[in-house]
């Protein structure tokens, strides 16, 4: 049986990888920028953020929380979301490796 696509990565490069694949929708950037702006939501209020419907916004923030980059407390009978500000930042200082690289010789391409 061959190796999956997977297994020949680190579990940090899998979880970094997750997390750009979540922010690769506008809908979700959106719904991040949200989240920064306000200390903490309920999907209600991003309902009436975004021109979007519940449902669809009920997706997105599955897959922002799937990927670690957001959290949700249920009170009552709503969830309430937050930025994980701690993995936002580890995964800022992981993209931060293409920005501190030194020009690439203009040699090729």
């Amino acid at each position: 049986m061959g190796i999956t696509k997977s297994e020949g990565f680190s579990p940090e490069q899998l979880e970094w990888a997750a997390m750009a694949k979540a922010l690769g929708h506008p809908a979700r950037i959106a719904i991040m920028q949200y989240l920064m702006r306000v200390e903490t939501c309920i999907c209600g209020d991003i309902v009436n953020e975004l021109p979007l419907a519940q449902p669809t916004i009920s997706q997105h923030l599955k897959e922002l929380k799937n990927a670690g980059l957001i959290k949700g407390n249920i009170e009552g009978n709503a969830i309430c979301y937050c930025v994980d500000q701690q993995q936002v930042s580890r995964f800022i200082d992981a993209m931060s490796i293409f920005k501190s690289r030194k020009k690439f010789k203009s040699l090729c391409c």
